[in-house]
């Protein structure tokens, strides 16, 4: 991993480093340097609802503009709205979006994809960061007459509106289908209820009204508690969660019941197969993924691979494969036959397709996979050495999988984009997978923990 960029992108506490107005202004530099070198270049910009956005935006703007390339500004838009445009606008050679994704409101971020669409491979991140931490990097600004200009998008939001009514199959309609959707006052906060209302749904807004503080506050795919209560009292048929930044989906059944990402990837991919659409008879998921959804693909006799965790992994492996569909537990899932990335709404239309096309409840589609009782606890770290490295550590890992055996799996790992150690357990049951999980999280908690 570099020393700027993560498993998505660059993240931290807004106006703290690397998120300082000056760091900003180099990373717009070094991105417009490694894109921007042909005549009438554009780089996209959009952001979510993040107080801080309006200030991170200016700097990257500034950034980009002092080299000598244009800003297409889309504004408040999703992150994969982002990407679809950059894949669809002839001058675009790059997409960057200002958003920490789940975060909460004091951390931002940048994402950034190429011309077509898609997550940048290590070798360009690896390329933009040497521009960023190069002292020399000012010497790219251009003289006055050459400097770039921002120029607002003001339909981005219905271009993308445009594009994802195209993939919902015109032979469904969703009359009659009650849904409640809560859109973490985020960046959905628009575009999801015109979505969802334009194909015929009876929807239920929740969390559409951000102030730049209060996104993912208690609502979203990370807080799924009021969406579920709200969806037993007006007795919906679903519920649907986005991020912050509207690339992750979580989802409610008609009883309240919260469906983890593993088992969305399940039922998409069980149905996708019926309808001849899962292409090389494959799905991609990352070491993440809880063994039910293993367990379920075998019986469907559907190939599977995994991959390290970030979406943008995942991506890899499905262009390396051929696979049309992958995703992660967290809810990050990539229908490849229509983007290139995830994407939450596009998510939703395809879960809902899936309730449509098969006349079934989401309850008992998602019995399709049976979850194993899986527990992960995040410890805040104050550093990350290299967890190979800590004695104690390995021994009570080796502990662990030694007494559960062939009955579960432990998986040990840092947050790519938060100062975390995940621990994550996976066993016969919830009571002894819990146990394990803190007997390892404790040892992680005094070794390398903040307060240790």
């Amino acid at each position: 991993m570099g020393k700027i960029f993560g498993t998505d992108g660059i993240r931290g506490k807004a106006n703290h480093y690397p998120l300082t107005p000056e760091m900003i202004v180099r990373i717009g530099r070094s991105v417009a340097v490694v894109f921007g070198n042909q005549p009438g270049a554009h780089i996209l910009i959009g952001a979510d609802t993040r107080a801080s956005g309006d200030m991170i935006v200016s700097a990257i703007n500034s950034g980009i503009c002092s080299c000598g390339v244009n800003v297409l500004h889309a504004g408040i838009i999703p992150t994969p709205g982002i990407a679809y445009l950059s894949s669809n606008t002839d001058t675009a050679v790059a997409g960057i979006v200002i958003s920490a994704s789940h975060n909460p409101y004091f951390d931002n971020g940048i994402k950034i994809f190429d011309g077509n669409g898609y997550k940048l491979s290590d070798q360009i991140e690896a390329k933009i960061e040497s521009g960023i931490l190069d002292e020399g990097s000012d010497k790219t600004a251009k003289p006055n007459q050459e400097i770039g200009r921002i120029i607002q998008l003001p339909d981005a939001e219905d271009q993308y509106l445009d594009f994802l009514c195209q993939c919902w199959p015109k032979k469904h309609d969703l009359d009659g289908l009650k849904l409640v959707i809560d859109c973490a006052n985020g960046a959905t906060y628009r575009i999801a209820p015109v979505l969802f209302e334009s194909l015929g749904a009876d929807v239920t807004s929740l969390f559409i009204h951000p102030d730049g503080k209060n996104i993912n506050a208690e609502c979203g795919s990370e807080h799924t508690r009021v969406l579920a209560q709200k969806v037993r009292e007006t007795g919906a048929d679903l519920g649907v969660a986005f991020d912050g930044d509207g690339d992750r989906l979580a989802a409610v059944d008609e009883t309240g019941h919260v469906l983890t990402g593993d088992q969305i990837l399940a039922i998409c991919a069980n149905y996708m197969k019926s309808q001849g659409q899962l292409r090389n008879n494959m799905v991609v998921s990352t070491i993440m993924s809880n063994i039910g959804l293993t367990m379920a693909l075998d019986r469907m006799g559907i190939d599977h691979e995994t991959t390290d965790v970030g979406d943008r992994r995942v991506m890899e492996k499905m262009r390396a494969t051929g696979a049309a569909l992958g995703g992660e537990d967290s809810g990050h899932i990539i229908f490849l036959d229509q983007h290139t990335t995830g994407d939450g709404l596009l998510s939703a239309l395809r879960l809902m397709e899936v309730m449509v096309g098969q006349h079934k409840p989401l309850s008992e589609l998602a019995g399709i996979m049976t979850v194993a009782p899986q527990i992960l606890i995040n410890v805040s770290v104050k550093s990350k050495p290299d967890l190979n490295e800590l004695m104690a550590l390995r021994q009570v890992i080796s502990q662990v999988e030694l007494e559960l055996n062939t009955r579960g799996r432990v998986l040990v790992r840092y947050s790519g984009t938060q100062p975390m150690c995940r621990v994550m357990v996976e066993g016969p049951n919830s009571e002894i997978t819990e146990r394990y999980c803190r007997k390892i999280a404790d040892v992680v908690s005094k070794t390398i923990g903040e307060a240790s």
